[in-house]
């Protein structure tokens, strides 16, 4: 996504304020030494905590499929910047997933 992204951390030690603000930090830097000043990051940024495999299950199904729902591409395995193909290979989704039909999800994922 050009204005946003999803990643889920498995974090054992620190905390995921930490964790954003090191990132936000290090790509910063990384921005702004090949494309010049400006700003690249909101202040802010909404977490959960997975509670359960269904919940797990449904946060990737969210993440794989945000793509399509923001019109950038018309199935989910076109998005090269995805680890949608990732979990295909390992057997986790079809190949038709998403493509057929659009997908629904009525659970706030911080959008």
């Amino acid at each position: 996504m050009p204005d946003h992204f999803h990643i889920l951390l498995d974090i054992q030690n620190g905390d995921v304020s930490t964790i954003m603000h090191k990132f936000k930090i290090k790509y910063s830097r990384h921005f702004r030494n090949n494309y010049g000043k400006g700003r690249v990051w909101q202040n802010r940024f909404w977490d959960h905590i997975i509670r359960d495999q269904n919940d797990f299950n449904r946060h990737v199904d969210y993440i794989h499929y945000n793509p399509v729902k923001h019109g950038f591409v018309n199935d989910p395995f076109l998005y090269t910047h995805s680890s949608l193909e990732n979990y295909f290979r390992k057997g986790y989704y079809n190949r038709e997933w998403g493509v057929d039909k659009s997908l629904r999800f009525n659970d706030d994922f911080g959008e």
